[in-house]
């Protein structure tokens, strides 16, 4: 049985779909602060998922988990993700991804589980000394959040090489799309993702959408980041389960495309699956907006035998299809 934390949110919820696509039980742990409980009942219909409704910051909470399932591996999701918020709370995020985080591993030690998968970010490495970024680039936040992220890798190193708990630590880029059976989907409050953001605009009487900064040194001058298409994520969560269960070390791998799209592609690919014309102000950048994001994505490849198959276009049929279905 796999324990999935933080799978009543937006990756967690795709990866559950992919544990029980391979004939594997889940038990769900969730604080629903930023998850959804009808996210929860929609996997159920899909398969053997238990849910626990607990907070990792309570240790009696997941162990109580780990008392009564015998779980052979967890994937780690839970955590508080807006960069935003975090320079503006760095208390809340320290204490919910670190803190609950430590909880967690206390209670699989305790417990004798010894396999984890951890959603990590590519906020680890900070700004961009070189693109396309592989795992040996150098990991400096600029941000609590990322800060938080790169705690915790350090935390499982070090309880990897003293307790032999071992983790992979997947480090996503920008995650797009949806479910393709449109089961689940992004479904956050407030929404702060540029695809669902630019999509729902077309839901709601032509708003015109903002876009921050035209002059950066790319093709177009907006941004460019790297989409990788959320089914493509879920699947690579499982090829490091299977990894570490044929007793693969402690690593690390960046989950993306190797390619980049700009702001602008991105709304034109959006214009294209909506038919819609997306109406635009151009505003001055956002602080803290490198110019390109783009992963190496060689390494995954290599040892986990993961390969991205859904184009940006992909992702946007899906995330369109979700917002829109019935």
């Amino acid at each position: 049985m796999i324990l999935v934390t933080g799978g009543a949110g937006y990756i967690g919820s795709h990866c559950v779909l992919a544990l029980l696509n391979k004939g594997l039980d889940v038990v769900i742990f969730d604080s629903l602060e930023t998850g959804h409980i009808e996210t929860v009942e929609t996997l159920q219909k899909e398969g053997k998922v238990e849910f626990i409704k607990g907070d990792l910051k309570k240790l009696e909470d997941i162990n109580s988990v780990f008392d009564k399932y015998k779980i052979d591996a967890v994937v780690h999701f839970a955590a508080l993700s807006l960069v935003s918020e975090s320079v503006k709370e760095p208390q809340k995020y320290y204490y919910n991804n670190v803190y609950g985080t430590l909880n967690l591993l206390n209670a699989m030690m305790s417990h004798n589980v010894k396999k984890i998968v951890f959603s990590s970010t590519a906020a680890t490495y900070g700004e961009p000394e070189y693109i396309p970024i592989d795992e040996k680039h150098p990991q400096n936040p600029i941000n609590p959040y990322g800060n938080s992220k790169l705690m915790v890798e350090k935390i499982m190193d070090d309880y990897s090489k003293a307790y032999d708990l071992r983790s992979v630590r997947l480090r996503y880029f920008n995650v797009a799309g949806a479910d393709s059976k449109t089961r689940v989907g992004e479904w956050h409050n407030p929404e702060t993702h540029l695809i669902p953001n630019i999509l729902k605009s077309t839901l709601s009487g032509g708003k015109t959408f903002e876009m921050y900064g035209d002059d950066y040194p790319t093709k177009d001058g907006t941004c460019v980041r790297d989409y990788i298409n959320v089914e493509d994520l879920a699947q690579a969560h499982i090829l490091a389960l299977e990894y570490l269960a044929k007793g693969g070390e402690t690593n690390y791998f960046n989950l993306g495309t190797k390619n980049g799209d700009t702001v602008k592609e991105v709304f034109s690919a959006c214009e294209k699956v909506t038919g819609k014309n997306i109406p635009v102000n151009i505003m001055p950048r956002r602080e803290g907006d490198p110019a390109s994001l783009v992963a190496d994505n060689t390494k995954a490849k290599t040892i986990l035998g993961w390969n991205p198959e859904h184009t940006l276009e992909d992702s946007i049929k899906t995330a369109y299809a979700f917002l829109t279905r019935d």
